[in-house]
This record gives structure tokens, C-alpha cells and sequence, in this order.
């Protein structure tokens, strides 16, 4: 007797690319398209309801005003703050989700939008990590600005990052550096507003007066924070290089480099996509083994068994012999037409069909079933 055909659903918006390129995955596999599930009916009606067959993909809820108004509770999709409030109510709708066979489990998902708790569990499973005082079991609170400065000095941490503990796309980072006359400044995309609220902006800009400073990380504070030592990173062509490294059922399938002048490499914010192939080749002449890049990504995807794909942010150190992860991305693979990495199973593929393929080909493996 035939096997019936897999179902998809994604939970996701609408109208976004990410729903649109996944149904195209689905549709060039030979399935039915998936049943959409908006996320502005699941956060209103508290949840919803799948069949046993079917498997859910849970997408990112960002990029659209409605859905955010309900999760952080801002009538303005730019403003920075709210983070907590979209974290507490993201997990909870993670929740009401009933039936089906997960892509995404709600436990994953819950640690990887929790940087502090992110870094933790990198941490113990020996994936190289920034160092933090405010991830694992000795963890610091972070009250504001005067506890990072007080960080600062007892870690020795003259180079750091500041990120909102629920943040994503560089939303409230802080590359903030100090000299030895005290002096500091800040790198970031936070537009300080005269009011003292927070703005995102696609411009990133440097604060020099600590007083301001100190009012952003303040007014970030109380949605939580989480520092990490500033890792001086490998450079392409004069720009500081990292990588974008999506891991699909274990194995890294696709990877991007970007690069910039300013130390956030997100690709919205001005940073461009380098030469992967010269990232390999210093990786190689550096005398280390670009498998072995791969694998440090492939181990901390291996953290979250129950998801089927992740996105790592890979930071190389300066000379590409050794790497350490950055952040890990529930919603990591947004790569338009990028193919997989040769040997990688994935060739000829982006990522939304390199998923499809691992679902139909190791079905039950990548699959959590959910009451």
C-alpha cells in the first residue's frame, strides 16, 4: 500500500518571503502546498491546531506591524525596547501550538531566543563561545549601565558586546570599547532619541559620550541583558569577516561570509557578502581544516537535536585558524537562491530545499511529535 504524501503547515506571515520561498520548496518536491497559519490568528486565539500528519515549520513572526503590536505591545515596529514582553509572549504562543509533528521544537526554540541561556549551553557542550559573565550558573545580573561598567573592570573586558537578551537582526547591539584614559565608545544601530527612547535604524552609528551611552544600555536593561568579550575577528579585503552558517539536520548545508567596516556584519545594515571559497583557503593556509570550521557550527546545532535547522553566526579570529560561535538562529536560514556547500548533500539546493529534502528523506529523525 503507497505511503500517503507528506503534509506541511507553516506557521508564519503570510505575506512574507520566507512563507513564499518555503511553499516554493514544497511545490518543486511534488507535495501540495502548505496550509498557512498566520501568526496574528495564533497570538489572537491563544494557539492552534494541527492534524497528526501534518509537519509544522514554525517561521519567524518579524516583518510584519500587526504581528509585532501584538507581541510587544509598541504601536512603533522601530522602536528598540519591548524585547521581554515579545519573548514571554512568542514562547507562550509557541505553546498553544497542538498536534502535529514539529520542525521547530518549543523548548529549542525558547533557549535560542534567550541569548544567556544560549550561551550556556554552548558553553557545556564545549562549543567555543565569546566569554560571558552573564550566561551559566554564576551568572551576573545586568542592572544597567553601572553593571557593565563594573563587569567591565572585574573581567577585564576593555572590548564587549551589549546584546538584549531576546534581540535579533542586530536589534539593540552595542560593540562598546574603552581605552586606557577611561575614554569609551559605542558602535551600534540604536538611534537615541531626545525623548530617551530607543529607535532601530539602518545606519549604524557611533556614540563618544558615555553619558549616552549609558542612557541606551539603561533603557535596554530592563528587558534583560547579555555581554560577551569582543573577539577580534578575521578580515577579507580589509573588512572584519564572519559567517552565516546553516546547519540542516546536522550537517552545515550553506554558508555565507559577510564582511564590513564596522564590527556588525549583518547584511541590513551595510555589511556585504564575501568571497567564501578565499575564506576557505585562508582557513587551509592558516593550517587548520575548513571540515573542522564546519564541524564547531555542526556541534552547536547539535544542542537543539529537536530543531531541524539552524542558523550559526561563526566568528573567525584573526589569522582563520580558529573559530568560535557567536549566536545560533532559529530563523537563520533566510539565504535567497545560495546553493549548498559541496559534499554537503544540499547541492544544488537553498535551504528551504535542502529542508524538504531531510524531512521526506530521514522523516521521523527530524521530527518531534506534539500533543
Amino acid at each position: 500500500m503507497p505511503q500517503p504524501q507528506p503534509r506541511f503547515a507553516v506557521v508564519g506571515n503570510p505575506e512574507n518571503r520566507r512563507v513564499a520561498l518555503f511553499g516554493d520548496a514544497v511545490r518543486a518536491a511534488g507535495l501540495p502546498a502548505p496550509r498557512i497559519v498566520a501568526w496574528r490568528d495564533v497570538l489572537r486565539a491563544g494557539g492552534a491546531d494541527f492534524a497528526a500528519d501534518e509537519i509544522v515549520r514554525v517561521d519567524s513572526p518579524g516583518e510584519n506591524d500587526e504581528v509585532d503590536r501584538l507581541l510587544r505591545g509598541t504601536d512603533d515596529p522601530t522602536r528598540v525596547e519591548g524585547s521581554a514582553r515579545w519573548y514571554a509572549r512568542f514562547t507562550a504562543a509557541l505553546r498553544g501550538l497542538r498536534g502535529g509533528t514539529r520542525l521547530d521544537d518549543p523548548d529549542d526554540l525558547a533557549v535560542l531566543f534567550d541569548k544567556r541561556r544560549c550561551h550556556a549551553v554552548l558553553d557545556a557542550a564545549g562549543v567555543p563561545v565569546p566569554a560571558s559573565p552573564t550566561s551559566g550558573p554564576q551568572a551576573a545580573p545586568v542592572r544597567g549601565w553601572d553593571d557593565v561598567r563594573a563587569l567591565m573592570r572585574e573581567h577585564r573586558m576593555h572590548r564587549l558586546f551589549v546584546k538584549p537578551a531576546h534581540g535579533s537582526s542586530a536589534s539593540g547591539v552595542l560593540a562598546v570599547e574603552s581605552d586606557g584614559g577611561g575614554r569609551i565608545r559605542a558602535t551600534t544601530s540604536v538611534e537615541l532619541a531626545s525623548d530617551g527612547r530607543l529607535y532601530n535604524s539602518l545606519r549604524v552609528r557611533r556614540y563618544d559620550r558615555e553619558q549616552d551611552i549609558a542612557a541606551v544600555v539603561d533603557a535596554l536593561a530592563p528587558d534583560g541583558l547579555h555581554l560577551e568579550r569582543w573577539l577580534p575577528k578575521a578580515s577579507q579585503a580589509g573588512r572584519a569577516a564572519d559567517l552565516r552558517v546553516v546547519v540542516v539536520a546536522g550537517r552545515a548545508t550553506h554558508a555565507v561570509v559577510r564582511t564590513s567596516r564596522s564590527p556588525l556584519t549583518n547584511l541590513h545594515l551595510g555589511g556585504s557578502r564575501g568571497d567564501l571559497e578565499a575564506a576557505r583557503e585562508a582557513v587551509e593556509t592558516a593550517g587548520a581544516r575548513w571540515v573542522d570550521v564546519l564541524g564547531v557550527c555542526e556541534r552547536a546545532a547539535a544542542c537543539f537535536p529537536r530543531t531541524l535547522c539552524v542558523g550559526v553566526d561563526l566568528l573567525p579570529a584573526v589569522g582563520w585558524r580558529r573559530a568560535a560561535v557567536g549566536e545560533v538562529n532559529a530563523f537563520g536560514d533566510l539565504l535567497p537562491r545560495l546553493t549548498g556547500l559541496p559534499g554537503s548533500g544540499a547541492e544544488g539546493r537553498d535551504t528551504y530545499a535542502a529542508q524538504v529534502s531531510a524531512v521526506l528523506h530521514d522523516r521521523h529523525r527530524t521530527g518531534t511529535p506534539h500533543a
